[in-house]
């Protein structure tokens, strides 16, 4: 072979062998189930849509995908020190956003240790209290919080869960004290509303529409800055009492950082697939909830966004 020939061969198999799928995404993933950790606990809307997703994976890797529940910091910890292969995932809220703002010795970095996959739904949460509640409005709430300063309460999952992001986003708007009650999971917050121990919870919409049916709680507003089509009858915040307020929250796929980043972009590419599917959008739809695909460099935007702006928001402590 002349020289000239070999320079050329070896062009091309550098061409060719740049062109190839990296080992690790095409083994991937192979041997040990996927788990994917929610921090919160079982029947939550996160975990609900963790449970949807790792089924998509699963039929489509036609590999175990399994969903552990380890509510609270130790779960996002563990996930965080875990090892960065892509069989520890994480499915969260953006509750995760404010992790350093609830405790300022955290054991990780909410956006450095964390590797965005992609966010996978927007839940809409509305407003609730008791059936027999005196407030009949979001200003009637708003008035018996400022007649009562520190005497109502609110509750929670969690000072880490969107709910709480909420409900806290809530008080500083209206200028109000509540108390804070957390919850080990947002069905034990929800039904501390039903039963009155607490005078108000921000809950998923598809929860409050059934509830609101079923007469066991009543709807104020949803905090959305439209009107959900799911509560119609039901105003915004912004229209009710407080103009301009809007909370949108958002639930998504992450991967401990350093994962390598032929297998985020795999395990983003099959399941923002399964996401645009009839099926997902069905099952989504059946939870009021809507599906929100993106990159895995549009996700880690959002993380680092909210993150700072939710930090400046409350700078000063979740009072």
């Amino acid at each position: 072979m002349t020289n000239r020939r070999m320079c050329l061969f070896a062009v091309l198999a550098a061409a060719v062998g740049g062109l190839a799928v990296p080992a690790g995404a095409q083994t991937y993933p192979s041997g040990q189930p996927v788990r994917i950790v929610v921090p919160f606990s079982a029947g939550s809307a996160t975990d609900i849509l963790a449970r949807i997703a790792a089924d998509k994976l699963q039929e489509k890797w036609n590999h175990s995908v399994v969903v552990e529940n380890r509510p609270g910091i130790p779960g996002t910890t563990a996930v965080a020190k875990s090892t960065p292969d892509g069989y520890t995932l994480m499915l969260t809220s953006n509750g995760h956003t404010i992790s350093s703002v609830i405790n300022k010795s955290l054991p990780f970095d909410p956006v450095k240790d964390f590797a965005g996959i992609t966010p996978v739904a927007s839940v809409p949460v509305v407003l609730i209290v008791p059936p027999d509640s005196p407030a009949k409005s979001v200003k009637e709430f708003i008035d018996l919080a400022k007649a009562s300063p520190g005497k109502l309460n609110f509750a929670s999952p969690g000072p880490a869960s969107s709910t709480f992001i909420a409900a806290a986003m809530f008080k500083e708007a209206a200028k109000i004290d509540l108390q804070h009650v957390p919850y080990k999971g947002a069905p034990e917050a929800v039904t501390s509303v039903m039963r009155g121990d607490t005078q108000m919870y921000f809950t998923p919409i598809n929860v409050g529409s059934e509830l609101v049916q079923a007469g066991k709680v009543r709807a104020l507003a949803v905090a959305t800055a439209t009107r959900n089509p799911t509560m119609k009858d039901t105003p915004t915040i912004a229209e009710a009492a407080l103009p301009g307020f809007k909370y949108d929250s958002w639930f998504g796929l992450m991967a401990p950082a350093g994962t390598p980043r032929e297998i985020i972009v795999k395990i983003n590419r099959d399941l923002v697939e399964a996401l645009k599917t009839d099926d997902i959008k069905t099952k989504f739809a059946a939870q009021g909830v809507d599906p929100m695909p993106l990159t895995p460099e549009a996700f880690d935007k959002i993380i680092a966004d909210d993150t700072a702006r939710l930090n400046e928001i409350f700078k000063d402590g979740l009072k």
